[in-house]
């Protein structure tokens, strides 16, 4: 019974946007071993970040729907990076090996990078697993142009009636502002190691 209320407990949505506007080149670990960088990207446009983790049900709610934002954007320079930075201490679905065992298993096409010391997370201020951003660049920094849900409905994927990631990179990509550029997350709270 205590486990079934600490899950719903992590699902109460809250407001995510972030305060940080500004991010600078990273590097991270991915599952195949490689360091993956925002600077391996010259012709990015901007990039789909999604904050997400093995173990939260609502991020298991959405590897399908990822697979899909990436093939519809990754080419027209837009690629999408999943990021885990949730504490592996409280976690053990949550480790580097379960990472690429859960990578392989879904049928991962986009990084899936490691966070160890959850620099990262802290970096864009996310909150929750899924926690989704997309930044767009601006010189030799990216900006952050929307925070929030991928989404408006996690559990029903063919009940969605607002896809807030493809309407803040279709409105980037057409030149235009983002107008919806802060949503709700609900998902499993990222707790950050003292």
């Amino acid at each position: 019974m205590k486990t079934v209320f600490y899950c719903l407990f992590l699902l109460i949505p809250i407001l995510a946007f972030s305060q940080k506007t500004e991010i600078n080149n990273f590097s991270l670990k991915n599952v195949d071993g490689k360091m993956v960088s925002l600077s391996d990207y010259p012709e990015a446009k901007g990039f789909i970040v999604i904050f997400t983790c093995n173990h939260c049900p609502f991020a298991k709610l959405y590897p399908e729907r990822l697979n899909k934002l990436n093939d519809a954007y990754k080419n027209l320079g837009v690629p999408l990076i999943a990021i885990s930075s949730m504490d592996t201490i409280s976690y053990e679905e949550d480790t580097y090996i379960k990472m690429i065992q859960k990578a392989k298993k879904e049928n991962f096409e986009f990084p899936y990078l490691y966070d160890a010391n959850q620099s990262i997370a802290k970096l864009f201020e996310a909150q929750k697993t899924p926690h989704a951003f997309v930044i767009w660049r601006n010189n030799n920094h990216f900006e952050i142009k929307y925070s929030g849900a991928i989404d408006d409905n996690g559990m029903h994927p063919k009940q969605v009636k607002n896809e807030y990631i493809r309407l803040a990179v279709d409105e980037l990509l057409q030149g235009k502002s983002v107008s919806i550029n802060e949503t709700l997350t609900i998902g499993c709270q990222i707790y950050f190691r003292k």
